[in-house]
């Protein structure tokens, strides 16, 4: 299904975490938080400001980001669990 977000948003794949810690222990499941890394799939327009002109976003597909713990609203696209933000809620891109 092809998605494409409006305005200032992004559309994000979280990128998996280590199962395994820096020791050597295996992290179960159960004990794993989300991670707050993700691949950006896609991206909207930009917002527009008073004057009507388009302001770029600073991010763009492929780029790998920072983004807050509770950011974005989860959806399922073709099986997949993806996060939906304002490009606000990223905190940077990682190079």
């Amino acid at each position: 299904m092809a998605f494409t977000p409006l305005h200032d948003r992004v559309l994000v794949e979280r990128v998996e975490s280590e199962e395994k810690t820096k020791g050597g222990l295996i992290i179960p499941d159960s004990a794993k938080e989300k991670p707050a890394e993700g691949k950006v799939v896609a991206v909207g327009a930009g917002a527009k400001d008073e004057d009507g002109e388009r302001i770029a976003l600073d991010v763009k597909e492929g780029d790998r980001i920072l983004f807050g713990k509770w950011s974005g609203t989860e959806i399922t696209l073709d099986g997949k669990e993806m996060l939906i933000m304002k490009e606000s809620d990223i905190m940077g891109i990682i190079a």
